[in-house]
């Protein structure tokens, strides 16, 4: 029995008489048209002051940034993929006017283009808040950390690289001694040759010294920066492929990151600040996430900002007490006081079981012993303790103290207790806590659709470059949620301008 397949069309292989445009054949409603308008509204006038006239005709930037958006929207980030989509798939060609841009001129634009990349991101931020889909209502700060251009095998901790720089020294001073005791040798052995030729292994071990002593420098002045006027821990590593990245991870994970920092609206995920930071957690990042909302938006959020727990610090708790921002951060990571806990569970009291008194600077515990404070260094650290007389008769001392010796309780702190306390206090208000409940469905799915859609490493190196390639994957995100938008008709393009739905 003859299985009736479909049948090739007869014009196959047929020339039109009248050609039809080729783009016909993507459906009507396919984004590539949507991106298209909103690339047309991107003002690349500050890039293109740096064209010459001369010379052959460049492809416009525009055009170069379109193409790269389009495909970081899309899970593609290689400029040679880039390229061969440019050639085979319609909806680039669509987006690239039936260009095709060698991957070296996509990758040159995308590598010395950081600071243009920056202004497309507030450019998409400046184009949501037009359109409303964003309001800086309510505004969530998270991070995640994303891959360096680089591998953890090829790097060397700081006392490697001293013991390294050390014998390196030793080898090159023995080797030109060496070199400098046999000239007769030399003289017979190069013949016509001067002989004061580098020896081949001298030339090897000068060039890995100097890889050493630069990857050393630089490593003292990254940390210089990070940690001003801290020694260098001896473990401290840096990557010689990507000297600004540093190791990070958890639970055995570990690698050459970057930690990306976003600030989301809550209306429609929109991205209207980030950042990226060499730090690998978030006690810090505040300051940074706050000046780079204000560059994107020219204001603050002007009701509430939610951070989880990782930004439970004091730096970052007085940076927010000094703006204007109200904000509801997360306190004590798997801790919980015992009046959030049965009263027979028997657990171990934790620091937020013991109330801290502003105008006698003390801690009370659930007994009514006041720890006092003992000790406080340069740095600003606290530590608090009872009497361990009183803490021998104490009801809950199992549950508390921890000392082989019989010490007394000790609780830990620092010069900025009073703005932990005072968020403590905050943070126990029901309102309070259906405010940061929303947090985990603002800011943490935006990291899973910019994931998921296989970006989980940069492709370029160094803290500059790797920044402008963060702004370009912000910009993606933002852009597609505006296609996303307008698909549901929360916007509609209008005479070459978007326009937000009447409602």
């Amino acid at each position: 029995m003859t299985i009736p397949f479909k049948s090739e069309p007869s014009d196959l292989h047929q020339r039109a008489l009248f050609p039809s445009n080729v783009f016909d054949l993507l459906p009507a409603d396919h984004d590539c048209f949507l991106f298209h308008d909103l690339f047309q509204q991107l003002d690349t006038g500050t890039i293109e002051a740096k064209y010459s006239p001369n010379g052959q005709h460049a492809y416009h930037p525009r055009q170069l940034t379109s193409i790269l958006i389009y495909g970081y929207s899309h899970g593609v980030f290689s400029s040679r993929q880039l390229e061969k989509r440019c050639r085979e798939d319609l909806s680039f060609m669509y987006i690239a006017s039936r260009n095709c841009p060698n991957f070296r001129v996509l990758s040159d634009f995308r590598k010395n283009n950081a600071e243009f990349f920056h202004a497309c991101f507030k450019q998409t931020v400046e184009l949501a808040l037009e359109l409303k889909l964003a309001s800086l209502g309510h505004v969530s700060l998270d991070g995640s950390k994303f891959k360096a251009n680089s591998s953890k095998h090829k790097a060397m901790s700081y006392k490697h690289l001293k013991e390294k720089e050390a014998a390196l020294t030793t080898a090159i001073d023995d080797l030109i001694k060496q070199a400098a005791s046999c000239d007769t040798e030399e003289d017979a052995a190069h013949g016509s040759r001067r002989g004061d030729e580098l020896p081949e292994e001298l030339a090897f071990k000068q060039t890995r010294l100097d890889t050493i002593k630069t990857a050393k420098a630089a490593l003292e002045k990254r940390e210089a920066a990070l940690n001003p006027g801290k020694a260098i821990d001896d473990k401290k590593q840096i990557s010689f492929a990507d000297e600004d990245a540093r190791i990070m991870g958890k639970k055995g994970d570990f690698d050459y990151r970057y930690n990306g920092q976003i600030s989301v609206d809550s209306d429609h995920q929109i991205i209207v600040g980030q950042h990226v930071s060499q730090h690998a957690n978030d006690k810090q990042e505040v300051e940074p996430a706050l000046i780079a909302l204000k560059e994107a938006t020219d204001q603050l959020p002007d009701k509430m900002m939610s951070l989880d727990n990782g930004y439970y610090s004091g730096d970052n708790l007085e940076v927010l007490e000094e703006s204007t921002v109200k904000a509801y951060v997360a306190v004590d990571r798997g801790e919980q006081s015992e009046a959030d806990t049965p009263s027979d569970s028997g657990r171990r009291l934790v620091k937020a079981d013991f109330v801290y008194d502003t105008a006698s600077d003390s801690f009370r515990c659930p007994a009514d012993q006041i720890l006092a404070l003992k000790t406080q260094n340069k740095a600003g650290k606290r530590v608090y303790q009872g009497e361990a007389a009183t803490c021998q008769r104490c009801p809950y001392h199992k549950r508390c103290c921890r000392s082989q010796t019989g010490e007394a309780r000790t609780i830990s702190s620092d010069d900025q207790e009073v703005v932990r306390q005072q968020m403590r206090k905050r943070m126990m208000t029901d309102d309070a806590k259906a405010i940061y409940k929303r947090r985990k469905v603002i800011v943490e799915p935006v990291f899973g659709h910019i994931k998921n859609g296989g970006f989980r490493g940069f492709s370029l190196r160094g803290t500059e470059k790797v920044a402008g390639e963060f702004s370009l994957v912000c910009a993606a995100h933002n852009l597609k949620k505006m296609v996303k938008a307008a698909v549901t008709g929360l916007v509609r393009p209008e005479s070459g301008n978007w326009v937000a739905q009447a409602s």
